[in-house]
């Protein structure tokens, strides 16, 4: 598992590729993330950035002045809070530096999937935030008092919840990522490789931020 400031220091570079490398309207939508625009989601990820800068430095936050800016002066904003945020994510990151990790790579599949840009095949930034997001579904089955269920992917295996599973799902890793993190809907899910019915553990993929959307958003990368 890649240590946060590497893994957060490739999801910079990615979303600032991305936009290089497929140009498009800055008000193009986000469909996974409801009315929000391309530009919208750079900036949460620079104002995400500045506060954190501040929260942990014991600063205030990061002055910006990005009111205004289009895209490419959002990124370069970004750039430039890289450093010091990496140093920061280093010394004193935790877990706060994971959910941030885990932040900038959903959204940077999201802006994949606006974009009509292909997923990393592989990412330094994943296993960080699919621990975070296996977590969270973790806790929420658990919260339900439902049986543990055995998530595979890619011939690995973990455990969701408490006790010997009774189920498990498998799949494409983006497939359960993007489940795990709000971006799939229930019948979606469904679908996916599950090894008894999956309808009782449907109300543990609305966790923390992440609430599935009733209509899909994004395709299934496979289909069980």
């Amino acid at each position: 598992m890649e240590p946060n400031h590497v893994a957060y220091r490739k999801a910079i570079h990615s979303v600032t590729t991305l936009v290089a490398e497929y140009p498009a309207p800055e008000d193009l939508p986000v469909p996974s993330c409801p009315e929000w625009t391309v530009r919208d989601l750079v900036s949460h990820l620079v104002g995400i950035s500045a506060f954190a800068i501040g929260r942990m430095s014991g600063w205030a936050e990061v002055e910006r002045s990005s009111a205004g800016l289009p895209v490419d002066g959002l990124l370069e904003e970004w750039a430039k809070m890289g450093e010091r945020l990496e140093q920061l994510l280093e010394t004193h990151g935790g877990r706060r530096g994971s959910i941030m990790v885990m932040d900038a790579f959903t959204h940077e599949l999201d802006l994949r999937y606006a974009l009509g840009a292909p997923l990393p095949v592989d990412h330094p930034a994943y296993d960080r935030a699919f621990e975070i997001v296996l977590n969270g579904f973790s806790a929420e089955v658990a919260a339900h008092n439902l049986p543990a269920v055995l998530i595979s992917v890619d011939g690995q295996e973990w455990r969701a919840g408490v006790g010997e599973p009774v189920a498990t799902l498998s799949g494409d890793r983006y497939d359960i990522y993007r489940s795990l993190a709000g971006r799939r809907t229930h019948e979606q899910i469904t679908r996916l490789g599950w090894s008894r019915d999956s309808h009782r553990w449907l109300p543990a993929f609305t966790w923390g931020p992440f609430t599935p959307p009733t209509q899909p958003v994004e395709n299934l990368v496979t289909v069980a």
